[in-house]
């Protein structure tokens, strides 16, 4: 398993946040991004996890709530990545891949699109 601080790898996620074209970013709402060390015992290998409700199946009822969250799991990508090279485009791609999920794209698209 590749070795990486936890400040380092915040900077990875940060950097890949960083390059969230502007026009997105500005429609993105109530969603907040968190680095965690492991996920749930359920799906330990699970790089990142989108929890909330996507823009698109919000409506006039939504209000108040709690902001949706990304979760970008700090274990699981080290122990998938061979280099710190591929740590930094794994990072890329599941803050991508999640992000989309805020914007109601599912899995089987964003295969298609190659962010599986």
């Amino acid at each position: 398993m590749l070795e990486m601080t936890r400040e380092a790898f915040e900077e990875l996620v940060s950097d890949a946040l960083d390059q969230i074209p502007p026009e997105l970013a500005r429609v993105m709402d109530n969603v907040a991004v968190f680095v965690e060390d492991e996920p749930s015992t359920d799906d330990p290998e699970l790089l990142g996890l989108y929890e909330g409700t996507p823009l698109t199946e919000r409506g006039e009822w939504y209000a108040g709530v709690l902001p949706d969250r990304i979760s970008i799991y700090m274990g699981p990508t080290l122990r998938y990545c061979a280099t710190p090279e591929d740590v930094v485009h794994e990072v890329a791609v599941t803050v991508v891949h999640e992000i989309a999920h805020h914007f109601g794209i599912e899995d089987e698209r964003l295969h298609e699109l190659g962010w599986g």
